[in-house]
């Protein structure tokens, strides 16, 4: 069978007609980038498909690690981004309030848990009653996140400091960090999960939500050490861990308080349209919100400022979805 001329040029003018529509769509695409804690990977995952679904022509970016780490790319290496999610909301306050950013909504909550496996050594044996005797045998391996670059890390040291208070054991958390290996502190959670699943490590401080979604088996720990329990931010306080500050060679001290993450947008970025729709989705509480409630990460419904003066700063379309609560 012969094809006319005029049949193959017909061909050719809708093959070059559809590539010019789907390179001018694929154009047209408008990109937010967000940065975000590790910790909130699974969660953003599906919350990314979700709402690309809704707004196919919105193509979100995400990189996630160390909160502080990726906190420091926007402020002092000016890396472009739109959204930042911060596993500690303080970090926004100190990294990026002012000067890249106007306001911090506390969006979510979350509690540290000892992480293992069934390969992990002692097992059968471990529960919340002899966890920190079993972390000081000497072929037990375990870690935690890098304090300077993650959250997860500092309160996990914080962890230790508030257990010796907790039990009243003389130098507990002393005891604990010399059975850790250096090597052992890794620079992001994901690390911790993997050599978790490898056999590589037997224990790792980590967050509910990352053992919830990794399918890990934890040990839950009593609420005045787990920084989980507001109610017990007064207790919490007493631990303090020292960290880089925001300009090189400085330091701060953070100070044991509840884990609350937080949420800002970058003041100057492209595409600031797309990315409040973004954040309206991730606030709601039928979506966004929705989905981290779902993977053992609970939401605070509706989502909090600590100042009016925050509040009023708001793209309007998120003021309805907030409130002011210290």
């Amino acid at each position: 069978m012969k094809i006319s001329k005029l049949t193959l040029v017909l061909f050719m003018l809708i093959t070059m007609v559809t590539a010019i529509f789907l390179s001018s769509a694929k154009a047209e695409t408008k990109k937010v980038i967000i940065f975000h804690a590790g910790s909130l990977s699974v969660p953003f995952a599906k919350i990314e498909r979700d709402f690309e679904a809704i707004y196919p022509e919105i193509d979100i970016i995400r990189e996630a690690g160390g909160s502080t780490a990726m906190a420091r790319r926007i402020s002092e290496s000016n890396e472009p981004a739109n959204i930042m999610a911060s596993a500690d909301f303080t970090v926004i306050d100190k990294n990026l309030i002012p000067g890249k950013a106007t306001w911090n909504i506390l969006f979510a909550s979350n509690q540290l848990v000892l992480c293992y496996t069934e390969k992990s050594r002692f097992s059968e044996e471990i529960n919340s009653g002899n966890w920190y005797d079993i972390l000081q045998r000497k072929d037990v391996l375990w870690g935690h996140s890098e304090p300077n670059l993650d959250p997860c890390g500092y309160r996990s040291l914080m962890v230790l400091q508030l257990a010796e208070k907790h039990y009243q054991i003389d130098k507990l958390s002393e005891a604990l960090l010399a059975n850790r290996p250096l090597n052992n502190v890794r620079p992001k959670a994901a690390e911790l999960v993997l050599l978790l699943k490898s056999g590589k490590m037997d224990y790792a401080l980590e967050y509910l939500s990352v053992a919830v979604q990794h399918n890990l088996n934890y040990i839950i720990l009593p609420d005045e050490i787990n920084l989980g329990n507001y109610k017990y931010d007064d207790f919490y306080s007493q631990a303090e861990v020292k960290v880089t500050g925001k300009e090189p060679g400085s330091f701060i001290t953070q100070k044991g308080k509840s884990c609350t993450y937080g949420v800002t947008m970058i003041d100057e970025t492209p595409n600031k349209q797309e990315a409040i729709l973004f954040m309206d989705y991730l606030l709601n509480p039928e979506k966004g919100l929705k989905t981290l409630k779902q993977m053992g990460q609970p939401p605070f419904i509706p989502c909090r400022v600590i100042f009016q003066e925050s509040k009023e700063s708001l793209p309007e379309s998120l003021k309805n979805l907030v409130e002011v609560k210290n």
